[in-house]
């Protein structure tokens, strides 16, 4: 019987050990893209239109220890109104402990900004996700957008780059955020996103939690591209939880 490596049960694994399981690679000098998804075990990433649905304590364990890890959260726009998103806020002595130890953080603590990708600028400023922000949102949008609604998501405090004519395409969103010096980028969907990204073999990473429930109904995939793609990954770790959640972390080979 072949022997599978890597697989390690949660309750074994203290914050720092989890931690340690998710690092970032060091020295990174370009932006690396980590994907995190929650998923049903028959493929399901949504329940009644929402991921929340499918959320246990090991998925929200993961979660919150990526968001600790992240320089930066990018999603797009329908996922900011879809799951009512506010702003980050992992604990800053996890995150100036994560930076000591060179996997990611930040060396002041603070949080992590939310950039939202979204050709329109179609966004609501007296939404949460402005509202419950702790750092400005940064805002990647199109020449299209509006001007009178890009004036009012700056009043509402957040930076709005313009990345192209009619459409953001994935290695501008890349670009935008080398320039900031935002490397460790955490993608939380949605699947047009995280396969406009994939479909552009800009997809370092994915983790992905299994969640222990069958949902069936007509949902869709965590990943949605205009044609089919081939990227061979490999596994790096499998965390198994005791409530049946099993933790997957992936990566382009």
């Amino acid at each position: 019987m072949q022997r599978i490596h890597n697989v390690t049960q949660l309750a074994d694994l203290d914050d720092d050990a989890l931690a340690r399981c998710y690092a970032y690679p060091r020295h990174l000098e370009r932006p690396w893209v980590r994907a995190n998804f929650v998923n049903s075990i028959d493929g399901a990433f949504t329940v009644d239109g929402v991921s929340a649905g499918l959320g246990t304590d090991a998925d929200h364990r993961v979660f919150t220890l990526l968001r600790e890890l992240a320089e930066v959260i990018v999603i797009g726009a329908g996922t900011v109104r879809a799951e009512n998103y506010g702003g980050a806020h992992p604990d800053p002595d996890r995150r100036r402990a994560h930076f000591q130890h060179g996997i990611g953080g930040s060396a002041d603590g603070t949080p992590p900004p939310i950039a939202v990708v979204t050709a329109s600028a179609r966004l609501d400023p007296a939404s949460k996700f402005f509202t419950d922000a702790e750092v400005a949102p940064l805002i990647i949008t199109t020449a299209h957008a509006d001007a009178d609604q890009i004036a009012a998501l700056e009043q509402a405090g957040a930076q709005v780059v313009v990345a192209g004519e009619a459409a953001i395409m994935p290695s501008a969103l890349v670009r935008v955020l080398a320039e900031r010096g935002l490397h460790r980028v955490l993608c939380e969907g949605g699947p047009h996103l995280f396969g406009q990204l994939a479909e552009a073999d800009l997809v370092d990473e994915l983790c992905l939690s299994t969640a222990p429930m069958l949902v069936g109904g007509a949902g869709g995939r965590i990943s949605l591209s205009a044609s089919t793609f081939d990227t061979p990954m490999s596994r790096k770790q499998l965390v198994l939880a005791e409530d049946g959640t099993v933790l997957a972390r992936w990566a382009r080979r």
